[in-house]
């Protein structure tokens, strides 16, 4: 079998189970698939993420309030195929550091209520 051909198949089974799997229950997958993330791309994501979720948890006990710095940290280092609202949300509904992403998501609540 030529690679062309395993290529086709590999696409033409993920199409099959998109059809089968409710995507909207998995956001994040989706998202990856869509944007074409490759497997360094995803584990790149999950070390930013992992580093982010340790520096959150030392601010916290440091006496932070405000986690603005560590959202505009992950937005300049995420992947540029990925858009950082879409993908928090997508983290956030798939239960992907809870604490880290639910700041994240506070950070975002009060811009938008000021904007």
């Amino acid at each position: 079998m030529k690679y062309s051909d395993r290529n086709e198949s590999t696409t033409f089974h993920l199409c099959l189970l998109a059809n089968v799997i409710n995507m909207e229950e998995f956001p994040l997958i989706k998202l990856l698939i869509e944007k074409n993330i490759s497997r360094t791309e995803f584990e790149e994501l999950m070390s930013l993420l992992e580093g982010l979720n340790s520096l959150l948890e030392d601010q916290k006990e440091e006496g932070f309030l405000d986690y603005t710095g560590l959202l505009v940290h992950f937005a300049g280092m995420l992947n540029e195929k990925l858009y950082p609202n879409e993908t928090i949300y997508a983290l956030k509904k798939e239960g992907y550091y809870p604490s880290l992403i639910n700041e994240f998501v506070k950070v975002l609540t009060e811009d938008e209520n000021r904007g």
